[in-house]
C-alpha cells in the first residue's frame, strides 16, 4: 500500500512512525462541532417554538445529519451549560434516566463498617448510613432539578427504546417533576445527591424532584420504529431534510475547509452518497467526511487502493 506507511502486516519491529493528524472531529478533549453546524429550513422555528412552549423537540433524519448537534448549539448560545446525554437502548427504562440507588453498595459498605468496628473494638457498632451517598441522579433526573434556568438535555435514539419508554415518560414530562421512594421510606428531609455528569451535589427535599424552569429536551429519532400518538401530542417535530449535493458540499466545507469541485472523484463521491441516501440506504454523513478525509490528505494511492478504501468507509450501515 502506498498510502499507509505504519501498520504493514509483515511482523517487523519498526522505529515507531507519528501518526497523521485526526480528522477536527476526531481530537480529544472532543471539541463541540456546534460553531460548524448551519441550520435547515425551518430548524430555528422549531426550537424557539420548544422553548417557548417549554415541549420536547423530537428531531427525525438519517443518520450523521446533525440531529445530535442541534441542542450543543443552543445550549451554546443561550449559556444553558454543559449538555445531558441519555443514550437510549433497547434495555433502557424511565429509572436510568432518573436516579441510580446502589443498593448492594450500600450493604457492602455498611458490612465492612462493622467489621472494622468489632475488630478495633470488639463490640458490634451499627454505624453510621447514610443512602444520599449511594445515589446518583441519571441525567432527567439532574435536568428536572429546580434552577433559574433550563438545562440542556439529550435524548438519543429514543426510537431503540422498548415500546413502553416513551409511554413512562408521560408524566414525568408532562408534570416536570418525580419522587425518590427510597429516601421517603428513610424519612430523608434533605439528601444531597450527586448530580449526572458532575461532581456537584444538589439537595433534595422529601425525596421530591419538581423542576422550576422546564428543561430545553432535544429527542432524536432515526425512524427505526413509531413512537405512540399520546407521546408525539407532547412533542414537537421536526424532520431534517434528506441531503442535496448542495448541502452535502457545504458540509464538507465547514467540517473539513475543502471545496469538493463540480466534477471529478470527490464530486463523484459526494453524488453516490446523495443518490444512495436518497433511495433509502443507510449510510452516514460522518462516514462520507471520513472517506474524503483520507483520500484528500498527503497520501498518493492507485485506483484500486482508491476503490478499496471507498469501499471499506461507505459501507451500508444495515449490515456488518
Amino acid at each position: 500500500m502506498t498510502w499507509s506507511p505504519y501498520y504493514r502486516g509483515d511482523g517487523v519491529v519498526r522505529q515507531q512512525s507519528r501518526l497523521p493528524s485526526p480528522p477536527p472531529w476526531r481530537t480529544f478533549p472532543r471539541v463541540s462541532s456546534a460553531g460548524l453546524f448551519e441550520p435547515p429550513e425551518g430548524l430555528v422555528a422549531a426550537v424557539n417554538a420548544a422553548l417557548a412552549l417549554r415541549r420536547p423537540l423530537l428531531i427525525t433524519g438519517s443518520p450523521g445529519t446533525g440531529k445530535s448537534t442541534v441542542i450543543e448549539q443552543v445550549a451554546k448560545e443561550l449559556a444553558l451549560g454543559p449538555v445531558l446525554r441519555w443514550h437510549v437502548t433497547s434495555r433502557s427504562t424511565l429509572g436510568d434516566a432518573l436516579y441510580h440507588y446502589d443498593a448492594l453498595g450500600r450493604i457492602h459498605a455498611h458490612q465492612l463498617q462493622q467489621a472494622r468496628t468489632r475488630t478495633r473494638t470488639g463490640k458490634r457498632d451499627p454505624g453510621t448510613d447514610d443512602i444520599a451517598a449511594f445515589m446518583t441522579l441519571g441525567p432527567l433526573g439532574t435536568a428536572l432539578l429546580p434552577s433559574d434556568q433550563p438545562r440542556a438535555l439529550l435524548i438519543d435514539e429514543i426510537d431503540k427504546a422498548d415500546l413502553d419508554l416513551p409511554g413512562d415518560l408521560l408524566d414525568v414530562l408532562e408534570r416536570g417533576e418525580f419522587r425518590i421512594e427510597e429516601l421517603r421510606r428513610e424519612g430523608q428531609e434533605v439528601a444531597y445527591l450527586r448530580m449526572s455528569g458532575e461532581g456537584a451535589k444538589h439537595p433534595v427535599y422529601d425525596g421530591h424532584v419538581q423542576c422550576t424552569e422546564f428543561p430545553f429536551i432535544v429527542m432524536t429519532s432515526n425512524g427505526e420504529q413509531e413512537l405512540p400518538a399520546a407521546f408525539l401530542r407532547r412533542c414537537l417535530r421536526y424532520t431534517m431534510p434528506r441531503p442535496t449535493p448542495e448541502l452535502v458540499r457545504e458540509v464538507v466545507r465547514r467540517h473539513l475547509q475543502l471545496d469538493v469541485p463540480d466534477s471529478g472523484p470527490l464530486a463523484d463521491l459526494v453524488d453516490d452518497f446523495v443518490r444512495r441516501v436518497g433511495g433509502g440506504e443507510p449510510v452516514a454523513v460522518d462516514q462520507l467526511l471520513g472517506t474524503l478525509h483520507l483520500l484528500n490528505g498527503p497520501a498518493k494511492m492507485d485506483e484500486s487502493e482508491r476503490s478499496g478504501l471507498i469501499g471499506l468507509l461507505m459501507k451500508n450501515l444495515s449490515g456488518a
